[in-house]
């Protein structure tokens, strides 16, 4: 008998001590309110990506202040990403309900029969939908993500996520915090920050980023190696002009804006009418892109649109 309740014992000190490890071997980022991250996870995976397929990737980056990173570009993120940035500290449950289809209302209590419905139904969504669920990431929770894991998607590093941004809220101004996010983001193959990135796609530094531009660079953050400014533009250019119609003051009012619209809309099948000079058609191009001249010739480039009227900085 002394013997099973030792043996229960240690197994209760266990209960209580492991989840304690866990949680304190999980990366604080103390660190970073005076110093700047050298390298990244993500950069460390796309690293060892291209290792494993006998290539060698160069990291393209140039660290900026955030004074020197234009506010069309801060305004275009927090649209584009994180429209709740301000206000929440690091996990912005609201945007998470709303991915869930969670239909309690605030606040959370388990005392009311209704929540407690709602959540049960969110969590058969969940379990439905899990592979179309997105899990709406803060820019904190990004963060996170960028510095100390990899864009692998599974439930034990979604949930390492999300102790890692409250300690990153902790810890980190929210100045701070998007200065580092805007440095370390992920927008080309080997590509990082938002000054490597608007050099290379617009030969302008980041703090002459105009809102057409800024808004192209918060279109691409969610798949950067698939539709960028300089690679395959469409689905960029979809997510860039919902981006320029929030900071108008229109377009969707979810916290975030989604990845792809949920139908693409594909080319006509019917034949093309005769053009009246005589000349071919111009080839059907994906929505969002430029037409392809039938000759064959190169198509026009994506061209940024005249000025529009100044956004006001509450944007």
């Amino acid at each position: 008998m002394p013997k099973a309740k030792k043996v229960i014992g240690w197994g209760l000190v266990g209960l209580i001590a492991l989840p304690l490890i866990g949680w304190l071997a999980l990366p604080w980022p103390v660190a970073y309110r005076w110093t700047d991250p050298a390298m990244t996870g993500v950069m460390r995976y796309r690293m060892d990506e291209a290792s494993a397929a006998g290539e060698t990737l160069e990291i393209q980056q140039l660290w900026v202040p955030l004074s020197q990173i234009s506010p069309q570009m801060v305004r275009a993120v927090i649209a584009s990403e994180d429209g709740r940035f301000r206000d929440h500290s690091g996990i912005d449950w609201e945007a998470l309900g709303e991915e869930l289809r969670y239909r309690g209302k605030p606040p959370f209590s388990w005392r009311d029969a209704d929540d407690r419905s709602a959540l049960l139904a969110a969590g058969r969504y969940y379990m439905d939908h899990r592979d179309q669920v997105k899990g709406r990431s803060t820019i904190t929770q990004q963060l996170a993500k960028n510095l100390y894991f990899s864009p692998a998607r599974s439930l034990p590093r979604k949930g390492a996520e999300l102790f890692v941004a409250r300690r990153i809220e902790r810890f980190l101004s929210k100045d701070r915090i998007l200065e580092i996010y805007l440095n370390t983001v992920e927008l080309g193959p080997g590509l990082f920050g938002v000054e490597a990135a608007a050099q290379k796609y617009f030969k302008v530094p980041a703090s002459k980023l105009t809102r057409f531009q800024a808004a192209s660079l918060a279109g691409t953050l969610p798949h950067p190696l698939t539709s960028n400014p300089g690679y395959r533009p469409s689905q960029m250019a979809w997510r860039r002009d919902l981006i320029i119609a929030r900071l108008s003051g229109g377009g969707t009012d979810l916290s975030a804006i989604p990845e792809m619209p949920e139908e693409l809309l594909l080319p006509s099948l019917e034949p093309a009418a005769p053009d009246p000079s005589g000349g071919e058609p111009p080839v059907p191009a994906p929505d969002g892109a430029e037409p392809q001249p039938a000759d064959g010739s190169a198509a026009p480039p994506l061209d940024e649109p005249a000025p529009e009227p100044t956004v006001p900085d509450s944007l």
